[in-house]
């Protein structure tokens, strides 16, 4: 009787001590930036005691909160953010140094790519994997810098928009239409000053547009007024696809692809869950799911928009806006990294 009520007790326990001991493929989640919605709705979804098995034993353990003093939303949010989080079972941090200490692998969450790439560089010097939310940077040489400095550490990383999970763009990039020809896509498009036009919120459209598209866009055209932007793209092989930005009106995500078996909508968005996995899996495979060119390409697409812009709606050679910006990445990691 006394045997069988050991057993009974080991089996009962085994889950609680493997966690207790740190079990087998279990990674401690650290968070940079709690000034999105982004950090609470990832914690909430890997730290879930019911987490489905693609988000089990991949918990947010610690986080570091700073924000953007010049941001108002940023300024804002992290109290609040914090408190959530913390509510959660995470520990707040005072430092990223500190924040490394505790964790495998690291969400960078904070909203103001500005910061990005000092705050990567010190992650990347620890050799954790880490997914660096939208935007990559706050602009496209930063990104390129991001990619660079991650290139000569050695630290796997990835960056995209949780649309890029949405089931219909992958359905269509998966080619549920046959070969896709053209698309029409949009998306809200709130300005930050601070930021390139669509870095800040645009680039959930323009994800979009390139996850159903692939790359291969040589130069874009900008239309623009002060309630929406529409920017066209022409790629190597002659297909178009188009973005257009709102900040008036009924608004959403979404659009239409053109393809060789028919047309279809991209279809609504399906939350942040998708993303969360496909995260997941990169944390434990350390293989990023979206190429360094193609995420670069997409930042080169809005800042070459942006030049379009500038030029009162000329056209805009992607490699033209790349070979400006890899001049200054060089010198801006030289600053900040050089070693």
């Amino acid at each position: 009787m006394i045997t069988r009520f050991v057993v009974c007790m080991v089996f009962a326990l085994t889950p609680f001590l493997a966690l207790a001991q740190g079990a087998p493929g279990s990674l401690k989640v650290g968070i940079i930036g709690l000034d999105t919605s982004h950090a609470v709705a990832f914690t909430k979804l890997l730290n879930d005691s019911a987490a489905p098995s693609e988000l089990a034993n991949c918990r947010v353990v610690a986080a570091y909160p700073k924000g953007s003093p010049d941001i108002e939303s940023s300024v804002r949010r992290v109290p609040e953010y914090t408190q959530q989080v913390r509510g959660l079972g995470v520990e707040i941090v005072e430092s990223i140094e500190e924040l490394l200490k505790r964790v495998d692998v690291v969400l960078l969450e904070t909203n103001d790519g500005r910061p990005h790439l000092e705050q990567a560089l010190a992650v990347f010097r620890s050799q954790k994997p880490v997914f660096i939310d939208k935007p990559v940077a706050g602009s496209l040489a930063d990104a390129i810098a991001i990619y660079e400095a991650a290139k000569k550490y050695d630290t796997p990383m990835f960056s995209s928009s949780s649309l890029r999970y949405a089931e219909g763009a992958q359905a269509l990039r998966g080619g549920s239409a046959g070969r896709v020809l053209g698309a029409d896509v949009y998306s809200p498009c709130s300005l930050e000053t601070t930021h390139p036009d669509l870095f800040w919120y645009g680039i959930h459209g323009v994800e979009t547009l390139f996850t159903v598209m692939g790359g291969g866009c040589e130069s874009v055209v900008r239309s623009n007024s002060p309630d929406f932007d529409v920017v066209a793209g022409t790629w190597k092989d002659g297909r178009i696809g188009v973005f257009r930005g709102i900040r008036q009106g009924a608004s959403g995500y979404g659009g239409t692809v053109f393809g060789e078996q028919g047309i279809q909508p991209v279809g609504p968005y399906g939350g942040y869950r998708p993303l969360v996995v496909e995260i997941v899996k990169f944390f434990r495979s350390k293989q990023p799911p979206v190429s360094a060119e193609e995420t670069l390409e997409i930042y080169a697409f809005m800042e070459a928009a942006d030049e379009s812009k500038r030029r009162d709606g000329a056209p805009v050679r992607l490699d033209e806006v790349m070979s400006m910006a890899r001049d200054k990445a060089t010198k801006r990691l030289a600053e900040l990294d050089g070693k």
